[in-house]
């Protein structure tokens, strides 16, 4: 018992003697602690006493595109807690390869009666991609919030990382690393995140990056493999990729020339995932604020679920580069540096 009392305590933040208040059905603890109290016996796996077994959880969909990207058990974790601490369950749901659609945990949630739901990537952001189930989560009225940039014409609170600013700030790294062929790999050209991130890389680049050094792909390890491969037949010294298992596959293309991470080419990720810092070499990323984007999401739909009103609009969070050993100064550079005064340099 004190063991339980301990952990769901320490899972909603408050005291092992309110928790106690709580399941003894004690006064003064306020209805939303209680709820999150109830709600962390329910995560935790413990059963609710007997007196309490009646009131059902209040339900939450917490739908993920997949969970091989580190990326969305991250976000997982974060939102899957903050709901806790606001007395929700959330209710897992991902997207497997011949398993079920997102349209059809749709219509799985809303046969659970669910209170919300929130998208952490998914069809939502492919301009191509059915978004009927969206539409009738509007219909019914169930809030709803995103996590990534969303399509034209849905009308919900969408939480996103700024894509231009990430795709600058690697461009800008790598150029000041005297790198100019740079190539990036990108997902798919409906997907509205690689959109905004190819017309940053135009601004950035002055107006002049040929399409050439742009190759799109399934956000996948093969696929930043196969990508790389084809923008390194055309001379990159530098890619920026769309995701970090891309930048990992991009790593591996460069390693299967016989060629060196950095010291031929660099490579910049996307997201700073779990163990990014434990690859090799370590991996130079943008980093998304995980931690400050799910509370937000959690914080806009718990909001919609009380009632409040909240802005139908985009909630933009500044990304910040994470420079590690992936990248380093172009080889032509380096040569011109480390070459004596005086001495011509191979080919200079």
């Amino acid at each position: 018992m004190t063991r339980r009392l301990a952990q769901v305590a320490k899972k909603v933040g408050v005291s092992e003697a309110t928790v106690s208040r709580v399941l003894n059905g004690k006064p003064g603890v306020s209805e939303t602690t209680r709820q999150s109290v109830l709600t962390a016996l329910d995560v935790l796996g413990y059963e609710r006493p007997t007196q309490l077994r009646g009131e059902r959880a209040r339900l939450v969909g917490l739908v993920l595109p997949e969970l091989q990207n580190p990326i969305f058990p991250a976000f997982a974790e974060v939102i899957g807690g903050a709901l806790a601490q606001q007395g929700l369950t959330p209710v897992l749901c991902t997207q497997t390869k011949g398993g079920v659609s997102e349209a059809d945990y749709v219509d799985l949630l809303l046969q659970q009666q669910v209170s919300g739901v929130v998208f952490a990537g998914g069809f939502f952001a492919q301009a191509e991609a059915p978004h009927g189930h969206y539409r009738l989560l509007a219909e019914r009225k169930i809030p709803v919030v995103l996590v990534n940039a969303a399509i034209a014409g849905l009308d919900f609170p969408c939480v996103a990382c700024d894509d231009a600013v990430a795709v600058e700030q690697a461009w800008r790294h790598l150029v000041s690393l005297g790198h100019e062929r740079i190539g990036l790999v990108l997902g798919p050209a409906d997907h509205i995140p690689s959109r905004r991130r190819l017309e940053a890389a135009r601004r950035v680049a002055g107006g002049i990056l040929a399409d050439e050094f742009v190759e799109r792909s399934i956000f996948s390890l093969e696929g930043g493999q196969a990508a790389a491969s084809r923008l390194l037949d055309r001379g990159v010294t530098g890619i920026v990729c769309a995701s970090d298992p891309l930048a990992l596959g991009a790593v591996r293309a460069v390693r299967r020339r016989g060629l060196r991470v950095p010291g031929d080419v660099s490579v910049v990720g996307y997201d700073d995932s779990a163990f990014m810092t434990c690859t090799e070499p370590p991996l130079t990323t943008v980093r998304q604020p995980i931690e400050a984007m799910g509370r937000a999401a959690v914080d806009l739909l718990a909001a919609q679920i009380q009632g409040s009103a909240v802005p139908h609009a985009e909630l933009l969070f500044e990304p910040e580069l994470v420079v590690r050993a992936s990248t380093t100064q172009a080889a032509d550079l380096r040569a011109v540096m480390a070459a004596p005064r005086g001495v011509p340099v191979a080919g200079a």
